[in-house]
């Protein structure tokens, strides 16, 4: 059986809401936070994708604004300079989810070395860690800006087996998207997709463990590594 020596985590959407930009968003334009903080979310992803695909490499910072005001001309909201400049600071504002500091307490209890792994660039993921309160738990930050490159670029991946020096198949990988699971899967980790929404699996040909929660991840870790 293989030991677990390490846990990675995505960032946005598995400890921090990216969704939490909501509660701003509305007071600036009411009615339309909801549908501003989704779209805005969808267009960053497919960003990444595609400069990935395209090897036509920006920071996760500016990528995330362009979505922003993509997204704002889509539903023909005014976004001006202060606004714009409102709703990136909130980024680096999320909020972290309830069962972040449980999970992080128990597995820094039982001497994991935890990390990040993230898309995000190496400031706002200090900002947001910070804010967030949990950047103290982490022996690593690992961003994809090492590489310019965005998950799920095999290239991503690998940065944690080389900080870590362990192989992918000694590290555990959680992640709320299930593609970014997949994508870990992929490249060789042992992956956990935290299902939060109840949703089907991506249909990416790959098999991973899930759970409703962080403690599910934790669960499986234990069961791993006992």
């Amino acid at each position: 059986m293989i030991k677990l020596r390490a846990v990675l985590f995505d960032v946005f959407g598995t400890l921090v809401d990216v969704h939490s930009v909501a509660k701003r968003a509305d007071e600036l334009f009411p009615g339309q936070g909801q549908r501003l903080s989704q779209l805005w979310r969808d267009k960053q992803l497919e960003y990444t994708r595609v400069r990935a695909m395209a090897a036509r490499y920006v920071p996760f910072t500016e990528l995330t604004e362009d979505a922003l005001m993509f997204a704002a001309e889509s539903l023909k909201l005014n976004l001006d300079g202060a606004a714009r400049g409102l709703l990136m600071h909130e980024y680096t504002q999320l909020a972290a989810f309830g069962d972040v500091v449980p999970t992080l307490d128990a597995l820094q209890a039982r001497g994991v070395t935890l990390g990040v792994l993230s898309n995000g660039d190496p400031g706002l993921l200090e900002d947001v860690l910070h804010h967030a309160r949990i950047g103290e738990y982490f022996d690593l930050v690992l961003s994809a800006d090492a590489v310019h490159s965005y998950k799920v670029s095999p290239a991503v991946y690998e940065l944690g087996p080389r900080s870590l020096k362990h192989p992918a198949g000694e590290i555990l990988f959680v992640s709320s998207n299930s593609w970014d699971a997949a994508g870990a899967a992929w490249y060789g980790y042992v992956s956990f997709w935290v299902n939060r929404n109840g949703a089907p699996m991506d249909r990416l040909g790959v098999k991973v463990a899930s759970g409703a929660s962080l403690a599910d991840a934790v669960a499986y870790y234990n069961r791993k590594s006992n």
